[in-house]
């Protein structure tokens, strides 16, 4: 490995992890039965704030905790094939897909120095609650998805307290 490797300090991290590894004869089913799709903020532990530990669920993340086809296929492959049987949307306060419309986001990918980014969506909301509905209305009717239970709650990062919205 070159000495200037960006990445260095995660291999050396890996390798201690890797020195006490138990994992390897984890389940690859959910053993809670349970998918939890988050958002990807850094301040955010899945685990840790629904009393989990490796092995119990599916976690899948994304910018805003926003249903897409791409989280919607992956939930597919969870029920059938990895136990999954329950779902949690957990989106979260002080989220930056809700703190302004998609030319926002899009303007401060230019700012930053990013690439014309309005050919894509960010998936932005003025209004958390009614998203959350609306995602967990998506799953819950989704024709590949039987029989999934489905609730979206609303994580405060102030208090670490989950709040049921639907």
């Amino acid at each position: 490995m070159p000495d200037d490797d960006p990445f260095a300090d995660e291999i050396a991290a890996n390798a201690s992890y890797a020195s006490r590894f138990q994992l390897a004869d984890l389940e690859a089913r959910a053993a809670k039965g349970l998918g939890v799709l988050t958002c990807i903020d850094s301040r955010i532990d899945p685990l840790g704030l629904l009393g989990l530990v490796p092995g119990d669920a599916k976690i899948l993340r994304n910018a805003g905790a926003r249903v897409t086809d791409d989280v919607l296929r992956t939930l597919v492959l969870a029920s059938y094939l990895l136990g999954v049987e329950r779902v949690m949307i957990v989106a979260h306060t002080r989220c930056r897909m809700a703190a302004g419309s998609e030319e926002d986001v899009h303007e401060a990918i230019r700012e930053a120095g990013g690439p014309d980014t309005r050919s894509m969506s960010f998936l932005t909301t003025d209004d958390q609650e009614l998203a959350l509905r609306s995602d967990v209305q998506r799953v819950r009717s989704w024709p590949y998805l039987g029989n999934i239970t489905v609730g979206g709650f609303l994580y405060d990062l102030d208090t670490g307290r989950l709040r049921r919205v639907c």
